[in-house]
């Protein structure tokens, strides 16, 4: 998973505020008719490091000026858009009149962007003695093995500028004034700590309406009790062909709804996974959650009302100047205590190319494709990138670079790990993509057995989607 959208205007470090857009004024193929011999692009999406509707920051305007010095034919320009992003840029990408560059995580088939495989075995001319532009990256994330840098027809259609992880950062301060330790471990901890925090009068966790903060959780809890069908699901690489993949693939994830293996209303994990979700919901997230559109979330961990809040490594700048002590945790354990369907395995949230990637149109043509293309060079070799990630709080994708100061944590321990098995919160159909799926459940208007009812059909689309996008033979999906 992927990054807030409501962010917060100081440093954008945090994870979630997604990237903001650079748009240019040709949209699709471009303007030939620049007088100037200059060509102008755009880069489009939502603003992962400040709130401010009009730059995504200072580390922002600093990487494209050194870009337009080193490329003084080009001119990037920047469109913030704002959280429904993904519905603009989906609408563009149907219409044909998209910008040159824009934001990974938009619901759109493989046909809509431009298939990058052959740019990436061409040297990254911004970095001296390179011969292919694939190996610069960590290749655990974005390369031949990783199972999500390619679509499900098998192509690399993204290039992730930095990568992202999750965690959940707290107020010290507000636990010590609870009565509290250290920060809780374990699920029914962590639901007993939220008790003592309201009696302190804190909002125990900061969460607010769409999808994210749910997803997040289900992802998060999902991977402890899902942990157990890894082996029995994982029958396909990453690169599609039998075999197997650190985390269990799109391919086989969709193998294993289409046979059967995978039933929301048969798994008894997946209902465990939503009514613990749900406790969650009920006894730590903010009151009246759901009516909260606009700021709450992290900022209320920065205000002080809320004393733990989800963020991604983007939003460590942004505790700079916090009045309090703050640390991070990976989120709890569910134990046997929990849950009697506890399997002992500690929560993994990954670290992920979800963070800022971004993809070209594939109306995109000409002069325009080209310099799409040097833009995504430039960010992605050293001396174009690392100032970029220093300033906006990136973990780098490149092989060898330097994450930001303070993001080390993050980066350690079983919470970094790959995920075993794909997140069920991530098995949406394009129709709801971005959309609050969970909400009459955690709201109390629907049962646990029309919710998970619900799950199946939509799972079911997903893997049909999949198996279209992807072109598969397979006799599994032909059924």
């Amino acid at each position: 998973m992927t990054p807030l959208t409501s962010r917060r205007t100081a440093v954008r470090a945090g994870a979630l505020v997604v990237a903001a857009t650079l748009m240019v004024s040709a949209c699709g193929g471009g303007d030939d008719g620049e007088s100037d011999g200059q060509v102008t692009i755009t880069i489009a999406g939502p603003n992962q490091w400040t709130t401010d509707p009009d730059t995504f920051g200072p580390a922002w305007e600093d990487l494209v000026a050194r870009f337009e010095e080193e490329e003084p034919g080009i001119n990037v320009e920047t469109n913030v858009l704002p959280a429904d992003f993904g519905d603009t840029l989906s609408t563009q990408l149907a219409a044909g009149t998209a910008p040159e560059l824009i934001f990974r995580s938009v619901s759109h088939t493989a046909d809509q962007v431009v298939p990058l495989d052959d740019y990436l075995q061409e040297p990254n001319p911004y970095v001296e003695g390179n011969e292919r532009w694939i190996d610069l990256f960590n290749q655990d994330y974005f390369g031949p093995d990783a199972v999500s840098a390619r679509n499900a027809a098998g192509n690399y259609e993204f290039i992730p500028f930095n990568l992202v992880i999750l965690g959940l950062f707290y107020n010290a301060e507000a636990l010590a004034e609870a009565g509290l330790d250290g920060p809780p471990e374990t699920f029914g901890e962590l639901i007993s700590a939220c008790s003592d925090l309201r009696d302190a009068g804190y909002d125990p966790f900061a969460i607010t309406a769409g999808f994210l903060n749910q997803g997040w959780t289900v992802q998060n809890i999902s991977s402890m009790l899902m942990a157990k069908y890894a082996d029995e699901w994982n029958q396909y690489g990453p690169d599609n062909e039998p075999g197997r993949s650190a985390t269990v693939s799109i391919k086989s994830m969709a193998r294993a709804v289409l046979t059967g293996e995978l039933d929301a209303t048969t798994i008894p994990e997946v209902g465990e996974t939503l009514r613990l979700t749900k406790e969650f919901y009920d006894e730590c997230a903010t009151p009246n959650w759901s009516g909260i559109t606009t700021g709450g979330g992290f900022e209320d961990l920065l205000s002080g009302k809320a004393a733990m809040a989800y963020a991604s490594n983007f939003y460590a700048p942004l505790l700079e100047d916090a009045g309090f002590e703050w640390a991070t945790m990976p989120f709890p354990q569910v134990t046997e205590d929990d849950s009697a369907l506890s399997t002992g395995e500690p929560a993994r949230h990954g670290a992920n190319t979800e963070g800022t990637s971004y993809m070209i149109p594939s109306t995109t043509t000409g002069e325009e494709l080209d310099a799409a293309i040097k833009f995504l060079q430039f960010i992605t070799s050293p001396e174009g990138g690392q100032p970029w990630l220093d300033g906006s709080g990136g973990i780098p994708s490149l092989e060898g670079a330097t994450p930001a100061p303070g993001l080390e944590p993050l980066m350690t321990g079983v919470w970094a790990e790959p995920l075993p098995v794909q997140s069920l919160s991530a098995l949406v159909p394009k129709a709801k993509f971005w959309t609050p799926i969970y909400d009459g459940y955690l709201l109390g208007s629907t049962s646990l057995e029309d919710t998970l009812a619900g799950l199946r059909e939509d799972w079911i689309q997903w893997a049909t989607e999949q198996v279209e996008d992807g072109g598969w033979t397979d006799d599994w999906a032909q059924s």
